[in-house]
């Protein structure tokens, strides 16, 4: 709605949105976590597959703190064991070592998408007010 209230026709928003929408889904950290661990022997090693220079994108979109808030609220507290790469883990560990999701984060991560929810509100609001696209 954001994109609607910032163009004159909602032909344009869509023509944005469809450049939007895969920076939204590709920076989320499904497509791409920010980090997983590699196991070589014995030695653990902290890979970032986002790079450095894409890590700011990562923390600025909201998909990627409503991915981290809905696997982290659903399962960030379940301890049974599954098998991940040949290797048994917790779902707990899986979250917090492969996505990097930490369950006692979850009230940073509830509040930065309720912040999310009332900034895109209120430029919608604000932007529907103060831009007229009408030509007379």
């Amino acid at each position: 709605m954001l994109f609607v209230s910032l163009t004159p026709e909602v032909t344009i928003a869509g023509a944005l949105l469809s450049a939007f929408y895969p920076l939204l889904n590709l920076f989320s950290g499904f497509l791409i976590p920010q980090r997983y661990i590699h196991l070589a022997g014995y030695l653990v090693l902290h890979v970032q597959q986002i790079p450095k220079w894409w890590t700011w994108l990562y923390y600025l979109m909201p998909t990627s703190w409503t991915l981290n808030c809905l696997l982290t609220s659903q399962f960030g507290d379940i301890n049974d064991e599954v098998m991940v790469f040949g290797e048994a883990k917790t779902v707990a560990s899986l979250l917090k070592n492969y996505f990097g999701f930490h369950h006692d984060r979850l009230h940073i991560t509830a509040i930065l998408l309720i912040s999310y929810s009332l900034i895109f509100a209120t430029l919608y609001a604000f932007f529907l007010s103060r831009l007229n696209f009408e030509r007379r």
